[in-house]
């Protein structure tokens, strides 16, 4: 079976529209059903987008990118004054 992958736009949707099933009664099984989702990918968008606008939502994402972009870039810069410092005391 192929792994479906929504936007961050759709699954703050179908939040809301669960959150609105569930004042209405229904259970989460049911509402999964209904979204065609598993109730583990429901509560996990909750955990993540639980309470978010779609701008926030996109805001986020820009901002796991750039902190990986900033995490990498650090790596590189501490590899290189490792290999710097073992040139430059002779030890390698």
């Amino acid at each position: 079976m192929s792994r479906k992958r929504f936007t961050p736009e759709k699954i703050i949707g179908m939040l809301r529209e669960a959150e609105v099933r569930l004042s209405q009664g229904a259970t989460v099984g049911e509402i999964c059903r209904g979204l065609g989702v598993s109730a583990q990918s429901f509560y996990w968008w909750r955990r993540e987008y639980g309470g978010m606008e779609v701008s926030q939502a996109h805001r986020l994402k820009e901002l796991e990118r750039e902190n990986a972009r900033l995490r990498k870039a650090v790596s590189d810069l501490t590899l290189d004054k490792l290999i710097l410092n073992e040139a430059l005391t002779g030890k390698y």
